[in-house]
């Protein structure tokens, strides 16, 4: 080596090793600004999160000044109450409810009170409504703003519902604001585009219990599925519930606004959970979509944003890491520049190594074969001296044989492949048996690839049967021919059924040629094969693994 060698790679080396750091800092700054953005994302998650959290709590708040105001006189405070909203205007300062209501406690048949504080709000008869099998019941008897939406639902006994009724219990049993689950407002029954609602529920106990205050929840019925406590339970006696209604689209247009434009896609679910039903969708939900959970009352929503920044997420840490792939290519460029130097000066020694190694290895194949040529041929010569008679017998066999196994071997270095096709092999061998191309055409059978020793071997093995045929069968034109191929699972099977004979073929005695035939498929092909005369017919059967072939 060149005692410049060592210094051209030690530079090498270090250049590669600061092509190294130059790519893991690239890295480390793109997987960096990534996480960045997300947390950036996250937060914006967060604050639109809260944004409707307090919302919600803006309209509990105010559920709860018209639950005090009801409370301070309890037998003649619509009027006042309606007064009160009208001048709060809580649909204005914090819009997304649909309104804000009372629903007074009766005794089941007994509607006369409340019908007659419906008279009172709206100055005409409005009637509670439906019959139900409950024994109690909470028709609405004010529902503000006074607008015809919200008119459809006076007189409407929330108790007979199951889902308000559930809701209803839990706040009479806490004393704490209940928010119901999913339900179709009354206020959607003639609207053609339904919303998704729900209702927030806040008790307001009787302090003197009067004739229609109901002292403690009744037994659990089967619609309810409530878990409260029964009769008995220390539940205090209940005068009415001041509620809210929610439409829940309006609710987040309101509370989010303009925001929505910045947000990719947004999706609200009443619930924790994968069975938690989607209430609200906008937008195009991706795959870098933030999830929040919001409070309703006393349950739990969850809420995903998607803000869609595919620049900021992807693009500005693909910059930095296309960055410092540059740099570190550029780095890796110097190196080649140096390889080169110590490549030219190593080039020409290497080349005269392996021509040298070359120029070995060829003169070993050819040795090698020329061995295996020989050894094939000399078998060849003993084999058809023991069947010949005498030396025109034996020239003719032993030709025959030599030129089948030559003709196989061209087949490979004429074609320039490393394998020969089978249907070739049997074609040449009837060609110069004396088929024309009609008969020839009938031969059928996939195509199957013969590598050096099985083409040999196969090509050697038809040729016998050829040799056979003509001198005592079919070929001799003293019945029919038929050859096919066929592939059987990972095994080739080949047949040769000779018919119509002039009589039964018999074949007690294995002869050298047989011997011969039987030694090259088991050894070369690592097959078997069968042979069997019935009824003026020879039937031949080869069968060999196609794996072994093409190994």
């Amino acid at each position: 080596m060149r005692p410049s060698a060592w210094a051209d790679r030690l530079m090498a080396l270090s250049v590669r090793a600061m092509g190294l750091v130059i790519l893991l800092g690239a890295l480390g700054a793109a997987a960096a600004s990534f996480f960045y953005n997300q947390t950036q994302e996250a937060d914006q998650a967060g604050r639109v999160a809260m944004q409707i959290d307090d919302r919600l709590r803006d309209h509990i708040s105010a559920l709860e000044g018209v639950r005090a105001l009801y409370e301070s006189d309890m037998a003649a405070n619509g009027p006042a109450i309606r007064a009160y909203l009208t001048a709060l205007q809580p649909q204005v300062r914090s819009p997304g409810m649909q309104g804000i209501g009372i629903a007074i406690a009766m005794q089941q048949a007994t509607p006369a009170a409340a019908e007659a504080r419906l008279r009172q709000n709206y100055g005409r008869d409005i009637r509670v409504w439906p019959t139900t099998d409950q024994p109690i019941g909470f028709p609405i008897i004010l529902l503000e703003p006074d607008d015809t939406r919200n008119h459809r639902a006076l007189g409407f006994d929330m108790y007979s519902e199951p889902v308000r009724r559930e809701a209803m219990r839990r706040a009479w049993q806490t004393g704490r604001p209940a928010a119901s689950g999913i339900v179709e407002l009354l206020q959607e029954t003639r609207d053609r585009r339904k919303q998704p609602g729900f209702l927030i529920y806040i008790p307001v106990y009787a302090a003197t219990p009067s004739a229609d205050a109901i002292a403690a929840l009744p037994p659990v019925d089967a619609g309810g599925g409530s878990a409260v406590a029964t009769a008995g339970g220390g539940v205090r006696p209940i005068e009415a519930f001041v509620y809210a209604p929610f439409r829940v689209d309006d609710l987040m247009r309101a509370v989010l606004g303009s925001q929505l434009e910045s947000i990719d896609g947004i999706e609200v679910f009443a619930g924790d959970g994968p069975s938690a039903p989607r209430v609200f969708t906008h937008g195009v939900m991706r795959w870098d979509a933030h999830e929040e959970h919001i409070r309703v009352a006393d349950r739990l929503w969850t809420v995903r944003i998607s803000y869609g920044r595919f620049i900021d997420r992807i693009g500005r840490p693909l910059g930095i890491l296309l960055f410092g792939l540059a740099i570190a290519v550029l780095a890796t460029q110097l190196h080649r520049l140096q390889q080169r130097r110590l490549g030219a000066f190593q080039a020409l020694a290497e080349e005269k190594a392996r021509h040298a190694e070359d120029r070995e290895l060829i003169m070993g194949e050819m040795a090698h074969r020329m061995k295996n040529a020989f050894a094939r041929i000399g078998a060849l010569a003993r084999i058809t001296a023991r069947e010949a008679g005498d030396l025109a017998t034996f020239e003719a066999k032993f030709d025959g044989r030599l030129r089948a196994l030559s003709d196989a071997k061209q087949m490979l270095v004429t074609g320039a492949v490393d394998s020969v096709e089978l249907g070739a092999i049997v074609r040449r061998e009837l060609t110069l048996a004396g088929w024309d191309e009609e008969r020839l055409a009938s031969l059928s059978g996939p195509e199957v690839r013969l590598a050096d020793e099985g083409a040999q071997a196969v090509a050697l093995a038809i040729h016998e049967f050829v040799t056979n045929s003509i001198k005592y069968g079919a070929l001799a034109g003293k019945g029919t021919l038929a050859v096919h191929w066929r592939r059987d699972g990972t095994d080739i099977e080949l047949s040769w059924i000779e018919s119509d004979l002039p009589e039964t073929p018999h074949f007690e005695t294995e002869s050298f040629g047989t011997h011969f035939i039987r030694s090259l498929i088991e050894r070369q092909l690592k097959g078997r094969w069968h042979r069997h005369a019935t009824d003026k017919q020879l039937a031949i059967l080869i069968r060999w693994p196609d794996q072994a072939v093409h190994g």
